[in-house]
């Protein structure tokens, strides 16, 4: 391909390119000299399944691969022990080194559902950070002034709100920029909230004489609610080892705003047919619920194969028509402290009724469907990491997820 053409699906998709000019240069000299780029995109394995939003920045790694530059998934083993202040308002705790190998393990092998194996370097930041002595560590530190830490935003209001900042915290960015030395790195990738860490790395391969890294950052995916960010705590996320039919019936559940979002920032569509669709769905003549199925179809064949896919389209499509449950309907996180939630508790908290022991007698009058089946007991309960159909009455719907 062209250094323009290049551009155009490297810039699919994200917030900002830091600097373009030097992207440019870089290609055209990939392209004339024949040596590919070296594309770094880091990640702290603190929890062992990955869900969409981590996906935004491996599908990013994965069209580098396809332009044929060089793609390092650098697993943060060490920077993992530390924990990543980005966006928190306290000391995160830390993980010990049995969790982060752990679930290292299993970032290793939901990767490659997406990347191709043969063109993705796995490196663990240890391999260069372990050796490094005391001495190492004061001069990297050298290299960056307290003034400069504190511009940064999480840590600036922090510092403004007398809450604590651990010293170590500031080691993060200094760290993750170290890695950037260590790979020689020409092209960085992270979300939006990463935009301080990435820029030290710049600054810290300038120190080391080399090229600065070009800085892409990429947007954090929004979750089911279509408002946060997709995440595990808020029970918004759709996670990439969950079943084809959870999967299938959550991308169904977003709204048409959010669906198209999905498409530019997930799918494998060209920038051609994606603007074909939306200009479709703007003129009536693609149906929003058959573009959200074809995504559903897409996403579960990366995951689980066509075979999966099909199934759980079909799945769906029977389930909601011979229950007469609409394909379209509100998406409700619950919060759970236990296992396991009891439903008259969660039909109140999600509003389908106006309290527990209405939700108890409508349950006692066989007035509620969970997931299409009639629920006589009472004392029913909701597993806690689950998301269900929940029916009250003949017009009362809710896809709820209890988290």
């Amino acid at each position: 391909m062209s250094v323009s053409e290049q551009l155009e699906i490297i810039k699919r998709g994200a917030v900002e390119v830091l600097l373009e000019k030097e992207l440019v240069e870089k290609l055209e000299k990939s392209e004339k000299t024949g040596i590919p780029l070296k594309i770094k995109a880091g990640f702290d394995p603190t929890a062992p399944d990955l869900h969409f939003g981590h996906t935004v920045l491996l599908q990013k790694l994965r069209q580098f691969q396809q332009l044929g530059h060089e793609v390092f998934f650098l697993i943060g083993d060490f920077t993992g022990m530390i924990g990543d202040p980005t966006g928190k308002s306290e000391t995160r705790k830390a993980l010990t080194r049995e969790d982060v190998l752990r679930n290292a393990e299993t970032y290793k092998e939901q990767v490659f559902k997406i990347l191709d194996p043969a063109k993705t370097k796995v490196v663990f930041n240890s391999e260069w950070l372990s050796p490094l002595q005391a001495s190492d560590l004061i001069a990297l530190a050298a290299k960056y002034t307290v003034a400069r830490m504190l511009e940064r935003d999480d840590f600036q209001k922090r510092f403004a709100n007398q809450q604590p900042i651990s010293i170590h915290e500031f080691l993060y960015p200094l760290i993750q920029g170290y890695d950037s030395v260590a790979l020689q790195a020409d092209i960085e990738l992270g979300g939006t909230d990463q935009k301080f860490n990435l820029l030290v790395g710049r600054e810290l391969q300038r120190e080391w004489g080399q090229v600065p890294q070009t800085v892409i950052t990429m947007p954090l995916l929004e979750g089911l609610d279509g408002i946060n960010k997709m995440s595990k705590s808020l029970g918004n996320y759709i996670g990439i080892n969950e079943t084809p039919d959870d999967i299938f019936g959550k991308i169904m559940s977003v709204s048409d705003t959010l669906m198209i979002r999905y498409y530019e920032l997930l799918s494998d569509l060209t920038l051609g047919d994606l603007d074909k669709l939306k200009e479709g769905l703007k003129a009536g003549s693609v149906h929003p619920m058959e573009a959200k199925k074809a995504l559903g179809r897409e996403l579960v064949s990366r995951y689980h194969g066509v075979l999966a896919a099909n199934a759980a389209e079909e799945n769906f499509v029977r389930r909601f028509r011979d229950n007469q449950v609409p394909e379209e309907m509100a998406v409700i996180t619950l919060h759970c402290d236990a296992e396991k939630m009891l439903l008259c508790k969660a039909l109140a908290e999600a509003g389908l009724v106006k309290s527990n022991s209405e939700g108890r007698r409508s349950i006692l009058q066989g007035g509620v469907k969970v997931d299409s089946e009639k629920v006589s007991d009472e004392n029913c309960e909701l597993s806690k990491g689950n998301n269900y159909v929940i029916q009250v009455g003949k017009r009362r719907f809710a896809r709820i997820i209890v988290e």
